[in-house]
């Protein structure tokens, strides 16, 4: 199985990117936060891979680092996510938050995510709260609950939860709901 990839992006679109190596290229379905992270055509990239074989497919995940990668394997690992489903969840918070989500049993913010429902929210945490409960700190539930608020207050100013999600992404976990909300504010205000 492939486990790296380094070469020269080739072609770089909003689901995927091409890398080519050895005179081969390499079609390696990304998350949306690898994307911007990328730099442009020609550069030199690598990308920690997981494959992904099906009896009518070789799909291949690319990652820029090792933990993200493995917290991709723990979410298709859970029955009923498959690979694009997971990246659909890596897209949408930070892997901290998505940790403290889980290791907190916060069904309610899992199912803010597309595709979502409450079973599948229940499953995952119930499978994966033993795994990332060493990675959680203690003030978890209190981090998260200031995130679901800062969310909620974006949205309530007439942004999407998509466009709020992601200036919440780029914003320190560690600080409390009105700095969230500044800082989101802030990043979305440069669009």
């Amino acid at each position: 199985m492939i486990g790296s990839i380094k070469g020269k992006i080739i072609l770089k679109t909003e689901k995927f990117l091409i890398v080519e190596t050895g005179g081969v290229g390499y079609k390696i379905n990304v998350s949306p936060d690898v994307l911007p992270k990328t730099k442009k055509i020609g550069d030199e990239i690598s990308l920690w891979i997981h494959t992904h074989v099906r009896e009518d497919a070789f799909d291949l995940y690319g990652f820029l680092d090792r933990e993200e990668l493995e917290f991709f394997e723990m979410l298709i690992n859970v029955s009923g996510i498959g690979p694009k489903g997971a990246l659909a969840i890596l897209g949408i918070a930070s892997i901290e938050t998505l940790r403290k989500a889980i290791g907190t049993g916060e069904i309610s913010y899992l199912t803010k995510i597309s595709g979502i429902g409450k079973k599948t929210a229940e499953k995952i945490i119930i499978e994966l709260r033993d795994k990332v409960a060493n990675k959680v700190s203690e003030k978890g539930g209190n981090s998260l609950q200031d995130e679901l608020d800062a969310l909620e207050a974006l949205k309530s100013l007439g942004y999407s939860q998509n466009e709020a999600r992601e200036a919440l992404k780029k914003v320190s976990p560690d600080t409390n709901t009105n700095i969230k909300i500044r800082e989101a504010l802030k990043i979305l205000g440069g669009k």
